[in-house]
């Protein structure tokens, strides 16, 4: 079976109705929702769910950057970076503490690369390091993301990790590091306990 989705509908921003019939899937599944309309307005509602002083592990992601939440977090503001602290550590010799101070932080950020019209969030990584932090390890997760990523389907993401976000992302780690990217994992969350998840859904196209 196969769906109508073509690379340029990636990027498309859907209409009030889907958007809308969407976020009641999600909050069906267990997620808060908020829908803005503009980065600042998201970087805001992030900035406003986090206590000072929590500590808030940025995952690698566009849609962080774009909206300036990464900076927010990492460039010394009132919160606990565990990014900083993380990297700040010797891979060589110390990967199990990076992993123990990325995977379980306060609060763990970051995007998807689709989320379907039954309310399923779809992630694709190379390595998996965010993916745990996720599924279970952080206390809250805030992910934000733009409204080109709403897909009928699970099938539809799929073709949309591959299609659309892989050659981005590949583009994108060979100019930051030097080295091709891949999709090594796919965590696809179903539901979740209610006050765990939050999403911040931007009426715009942002990110991979």
């Amino acid at each position: 079976m196969t769906t109508t989705q073509t690379p340029g509908s990636f990027t498309a921003l859907p209409d009030e109705r889907v958007l809308q019939a969407t976020v009641v899937a999600l909050e069906e599944d267990g997620y808060s929702v908020e829908v803005v309309d503009d980065l600042d307005a998201a970087r805001a509602a992030v900035l406003a769910r986090i206590p000072q002083g929590s500590s808030v592990m940025t995952n690698t992601s566009v849609t962080l950057a774009e909206t300036g939440i990464a900076d927010a977090i990492n460039d010394g503001g009132p919160y606990e970076s565990a990014r900083n602290a993380m990297f700040a550590l010797d891979f060589a010799t110390q990967a199990q503490e990076m992993k123990a101070i990325g995977g379980q932080p306060d609060y763990a950020l970051g995007s998807v690369h689709a989320v379907t019209a039954d309310g399923t969030l779809v992630i694709a990584s190379a390595s998996g390091s965010q993916l745990a932090s996720y599924a279970w390890g952080a206390a809250n997760v805030i992910f934000v993301v733009g409204a080109q990523k709403l897909v009928p389907t699970l099938e539809a993401a799929h073709q949309r990790i591959y299609q659309h976000s892989l050659p981005l992302e590949d583009a994108r780690a060979q100019a930051a590091y030097g080295q091709h990217s891949q999709v090594g994992k796919i965590l696809e969350i179903h539901q979740e306990l209610p006050g765990r998840i939050h999403i911040v859904l931007i009426r715009e196209a942002v990110g991979f």
